[in-house]
């Protein structure tokens, strides 16, 4: 009779790290329930923007094309989709540099799973919450005079195409938390390149009211192509679009940038992962 180590059993690659992330997005969205503060915080910020820009500043922002006195509130509440969707990527960066600085991603790496599956886990489920997030925000938008005019398919498709963006930014935010040396450093890191990034854009106001420079960095802006893209799925005012490539073809252009940033930032947050240790 001979004795000796057990065998170590291989796992499929595939199946493990799919399953190991599903895990981990499960902790991640249990934990948002136990803390119903941060997900009241997120849902209160986009819904003060519909009401600021709604009611403060949308009688003094006209929209090329359409005079209708509902027309800035229809051409807005994409813009808010599009803004909401991407401030997902603070919640990663600021999550992960808490996990870091708690040891949890320590004990994740000592464990028997896929290196990607925590980053895939996390962004899983931020982009998750942004479905409440966003279900929220349409009731607001209907509150106040926004209509999907276009049909329930086509509405359905623009929904998953924010979603998409959201699922894209929250690698970048994954990155970022895995940089940063603290939560307090990541709470900034995290929202400082996002104002900047959404509000050179046409979620606000039309790329028309811009200079001739920023018009090209608002036309090539991703934001930009995924809020003229789902504001043409909803049907609403689109304010004369640009002439530039991504204006043009918003959505195609939005899936082209969503899958070049998830190339380079999700093995760029694996590899970082896979590097760093607590704080």
């Amino acid at each position: 009779m001979t004795t000796g180590a057990p065998e170590i059993m291989k796992r499929p690659i595939i199946g493990w790290g799919l399953h190991d992330g599903l895990v981990v997005a499960r902790r991640n969205l249990i934990q948002t329930i136990r803390v119903p503060e941060l997900l009241f915080f997120s849902l209160v910020q986009p819904v003060i923007f519909v009401l600021l820009f709604a009611y403060v500043f949308g009688g003094a922002i006209p929209i090329p094309g359409d005079d209708g006195a509902s027309a800035y509130r229809e051409y807005l509440m994409p813009g808010i989709f599009g803004q909401t969707v991407a401030f997902a990527a603070a919640a990663s960066t600021v999550g992960l540099a808490e996990d870091m600085k708690r040891g949890l991603i320590d004990r994740f790496r000592a464990l028997p799973m896929s290196s990607g599956a925590v980053l895939f886990g996390r962004t899983v489920a931020d982009t998750l919450r942004q479905v409440l997030v966003l279900t929220v925000l349409s009731i607001t938008g209907l509150l106040v005079g926004w209509r999907i005019n276009n049909g329930i398919f086509n509405a359905i498709l623009a929904y998953l195409l924010l979603l998409l963006f959201a699922y894209t930014v929250a690698w970048i935010g994954s990155w970022i938390g895995l940089k940063v040396p603290n939560p307090e450093t990541a709470s900034t890191a995290g929202l400082i390149w996002l104002f900047p990034l959404t509000f050179l854009s046409n979620a606000f106001v039309p790329i028309s009211s811009m200079p001739g420079w920023l018009q090209v960095v608002a036309a090539w802006n991703p934001v930009s192509s995924v809020v003229l893209a789902a504001r043409e799925l909803f049907g609403n005012p689109t304010g004369i679009p640009s002439t530039a490539w991504p204006m043009q073809h918003a959505a195609l252009y939005t899936l082209i940038s969503c899958a070049v940033l998830i190339a380079i930032f999700a093995p760029l947050a694996i590899r970082k992962y896979r590097s760093t240790t607590s704080r």
